[in-house]
């Protein structure tokens, strides 16, 4: 469905839980540049718990490289420093959600050379920014608002369940 971007991830249980959502959600993983943690960190694997096997995971040595991949993509750069609102931008299937590392965030010289492509996630007052797993199922789940759920289950089914009065 979309394409989430890591660029140099810091804490594994953001990324463990990023991957989960990617998992049920379509969503391919790419980690791009210098991870703070490793592949087989006990925290990264919690948090995706069993969910690792459904995650389509590339892993790309810088943002560049990863760009040079996919050179006709359209990119949507999630940041605090932007003016437009992530439910303004226009969502399509195969779209690159970036978000950057959890201290801070994407490079300026890359906003900077993306105006137009930067959204932000609005937030009471003067906070620095929400949590990076947080983030992202934000904005995977407007993407997917947009695109109509394509492809995933919309109902849900109650077993056993005795409502009491």
């Amino acid at each position: 469905m979309f394409n989430i971007v890591l660029v140099e991830p810091e804490i594994p249980q953001n990324t463990g839980n990023i991957a989960r959502t990617c998992a049920a959600t379509g969503c391919r993983l790419h980690l791009a540049g210098k991870l703070g943690f490793e592949l087989s960190d006990k925290y990264l694997k919690r948090a995706g718990l069993d969910y690792w096997q459904f995650v389509d995971v590339k892993m790309w040595k810088s943002f560049d490289e990863l760009v040079e991949a996919y050179p006709g993509g359209n990119y949507y750069f999630f940041t605090t420093k932007a003016k437009k609102c992530y439910t303004d931008a226009k969502y399509c299937e195969g779209d690159f959600l970036v978000f950057g590392k959890e201290t801070k965030g994407l490079p300026e010289e890359l906003l900077k050379a993306h105006p137009e492509s930067c959204v932000r996630i609005p937030m009471m007052g003067n906070l620095r920014s929400l949590n990076l797993s947080n983030s992202a199922a934000i904005a995977i789940y407007e993407g997917l608002r947009q695109t109509g759920f394509e492809g995933m289950n919309l109902k849900g089914e109650l077993h056993n369940l005795k409502w009491e009065d």
